[in-house]
């Protein structure tokens, strides 16, 4: 298991159905909904890095705001040690830290630039 790089990545969607489409069509992804969290919600496997697509939460942000981007989740050894660091560096919360049953402890955060980015712990026993 390699730690500290970029292990999962997600796209928000206000019409997920759209995307889902958009990207299997053009790359070839298998992408399929899982019944089993909390929001809709959809695993993308890429060949690669896996992913996850989801309906977006909030408005879809204007496009002269600068990048609208995916969101990248990095895979760490320990969430809490790794929350701890980014808060001390300057980093807030974004979306506390939450279970994805049987996959992960997965939580976002804001780095000093307003950039959103994910970590997450694998753990089998997350609920």
């Amino acid at each position: 298991m390699k730690y500290d790089t970029v292990g999962y990545f997600e796209i928000e969607s206000s019409i997920p159905e759209r995307e889902v489409n958009f990207y299997s069509s053009i790359f070839g992804w298998t992408i399929k909904k899982d019944d089993d969290h909390y929001m809709e919600y959809y695993r993308i496997e890429t060949g690669g890095i896996p992913g996850g697509l989801l309906k977006r939460p909030d408005r879809v942000p204007p496009t002269e705001m600068g990048i609208n981007a995916f969101v990248c989740s990095i895979q760490v050894e320990n969430f809490d040690a790794t929350q701890d660091k980014i808060l001390a560096l300057g980093g807030t919360i974004s979306l506390a830290k939450f279970a994805v049953p049987g996959r992960c402890w997965q939580g976002y955060f804001i780095d000093p630039d307003n950039n959103v980015f994910g970590i997450f712990e694998v753990d089998v026993n997350a609920q």
